[in-house]
């Protein structure tokens, strides 16, 4: 009964593990899709510049694709061990157990093998204004783009002020993505008539604090962290839940039957009467049987033996 018990409450454990799995798992896809669309862009307004080096080491083991597969794979296997679990089966398990060990040391080599610190300082933030003269030209449609999506997320303007845009380019005013309530011609409005309507702060801190490492990119390794923790304890759970049904299903084995002790089943043995040593009365019928195929046997002897002399 206790061992009945404890089967029980493994099975309950896996169960909410393996949902732990699957939540993780969304969670660490959706938030790596986020980040990455922010990394593009970051990476295009630092493209051959020390920050756009610092921003692919601090970012790359969080949306690396091997992370990415990981957590897909991480998914199936879940609803393996899942499965495995309700059926208590011990082939789907030790796949499962399998799998987990697999994942686990793909995990931790790519976190061993992508880590390290970024090499920045705010003065490599001043690099960014090379990028702000192409901003409104026909060729670089892209990189314009770029910049008022990232300003307007950042609610940021320049590089470290918004009067950057005065200096690198021959605009007269900034972008209108600088204006805190945009409209066309904000821009132009608020630098001849209220400068407070522009964002006061620059982009360049941001992207400092951006390649430093942002919430999301905490909640991202704190996932990744519980995730192994989890496929240890998964791991565990699923070696005693495999011991126990093995041991069970060994221990219900049908055995054959033993003889009761001090008999001894000797050899089958038939015993012939002698001859000449006429039978009892009460076994006359056996006798006249044993002599009616004996006379058979010896009619159909001599048959074949004449049917030989004849041939």
């Amino acid at each position: 009964m206790a061992r009945e018990d404890a089967v029980r409450c493994l099975r309950c454990l896996l169960y909410a593990i393996n949902l732990l799995f699957w939540l993780m798992s969304i969670c660490v896809l959706g938030v790596a899709a986020w980040l990455r669309d922010y990394l593009n862009t970051v990476l295009t307004l630092t493209a051959h510049t020390r920050l756009e080096e610092a921003a692919v080491l601090t970012y790359s083991p969080a949306v690396h694709p091997v992370i990415i597969a990981v957590c897909c794979f991480l998914i199936i296997v879940a609803m393996v061990g899942y499965c495995g679990t309700l059926k208590c089966n011990l082939l789907l398990l030790s796949w499962y157990f399998g799998s987990l060990l697999v994942i686990f040391c793909v995990e931790l080599a790519s976190g061993v093998w992508t880590y390290d610190e970024p090499s920045v300082q705010r003065s490599d933030m001043i690099s960014l204004k090379s990028r702000m003269p192409n901003f409104g030209l026909q060729r670089y449609q892209w990189l314009t783009h770029t910049w008022n999506t990232f300003q307007t997320e950042f609610k940021c303007c320049g590089v470290i002020y918004f009067t950057d845009w005065l200096e690198m380019t021959e605009m007269e005013w900034p972008p209108d993505s600088c204006c805190s309530y945009q409209y066309p011609g904000c821009a132009r409005h608020a630098h001849y008539r209220d400068l407070s309507d522009l964002y006061q702060e620059g982009c360049g801190p941001k992207i400092y604090s951006f390649i430093r490492g942002t919430k999301q990119l905490h909640v991202l390794r704190f996932l990744g962290v519980s995730i192994g923790v989890a496929q240890i304890l998964a791991m565990t759970l699923t070696l005693t839940l495999l011991w126990a049904l093995y041991y069970d299903r060994k221990r219900t084995e049908p055995t054959p039957p033993e003889p009761p002790p001090g008999t001894d089943p000797g050899p089958l043995t038939i015993t012939h009467p002698p001859q000449g040593e006429a039978p009892k009365s009460g076994n006359t019928r056996p006798a006249e049987a044993w002599s009616n195929t004996a006379t058979t046997s010896n009619g159909h002897g001599h048959t074949q033996f004449e049917m030989e002399t004849l041939s």
